[in-house]
């Protein structure tokens, strides 16, 4: 994605999310990246979009509402708003950075598949631009405490972007649901697994037919303490490298060896 250390102090930074344009995390996000650079934009969907993945809007037309000078808010997906971001708002000068969230709720194991924060920064890595994805976790019933975010947001943006990316790669962060104070550290990890979906509620509305809620999570895996489930249950941030390459090399020569 890129060789050299990111200079921050001139970079472009494009933020965006998918809890929509007037999010608190966003504001907050805005606030990490003015620290970091002069050279702030911000194209956010206008309204919560948060579960999108990475969809794309393609049966109607999409709208583009400009708040201020480098601020605007589209009337689509998070994957909408980073696409027309850069081949359109900001074509004449494209980002060098781009920066998703911070979500209310955190993005961790099977999250990344679902989430509209991670598919912002998805659409930024296929465009070439480098994608970071921020995260708050929230304890279940919780308040969201946002001072862990606050406080390190900047620290590790500078670390992941002091070292080179390979192509087809982003970075997701999350921080735990503590105060700054108790953070245990920042810790590098793979991908842990927790599934969505499996506690389905049925209900009967008024006419007398079944409707159905998704519930909440679901089961943890806890135990392999190298994941971003376990750090962040010990109170890390954890970073976690994804590769947009979903190609299985094991498998495929499994299956290529059928085949011949």
């Amino acid at each position: 994605m890129f060789e050299a250390p990111l200079d921050l102090s001139t970079a472009r930074i494009l933020v965006s999310n998918d809890d929509g344009i007037d999010a608190p995390g966003l504001k907050l996000l805005e606030r990490v990246a003015r620290r970091l650079s002069g050279d702030v934009w911000v194209v956010a969907p206008e309204t919560e979009q948060s579960a999108a993945s990475h969809s794309l809007t393609l049966r109607r037309p999409l709208r583009i509402r400009r708040l201020s000078r480098r601020r605007f808010a589209v009337d689509g997906t998070p994957t909408d708003s980073v696409l027309l971001a850069v081949q359109q708002i900001m074509k004449a000068h494209r980002p060098d950075l781009v920066l998703s969230g911070i979500n209310r709720g955190g993005n961790l194991g099977e999250d990344v598949t679902y989430s509209g924060t991670i598919a912002a920064a998805m659409e930024a890595t296929l465009l070439d631009v480098p994608g970071i994805a921020l995260s708050q976790y929230i304890s279940p019933d919780g308040p969201v405490r946002w001072g862990p975010a606050e406080r390190f947001a900047e620290q590790v943006i500078r670390t992941v972007t002091s070292v080179p990316w390979p192509k087809a790669v982003m970075v997701n962060v999350n921080f735990p649901d503590t105060k700054p104070s108790a953070v245990s550290g920042i810790r590098v990890c793979g991908q842990g697994r927790r599934k969505l979906g499996e506690n389905l509620v049925e209900r009967i509305d008024p006419r007398g037919e079944p409707y159905y809620w998704i519930g909440a999570l679901r089961e943890e895996e806890r135990s392999r303490r190298a994941t971003d489930i376990a750090a962040i249950h010990e109170k890390a941030i954890t970073v976690t490298p994804l590769h947009l390459d979903l190609t299985h090399a094991g498998m495929l020569k499994t299956l290529g060896a059928a085949f011949k």
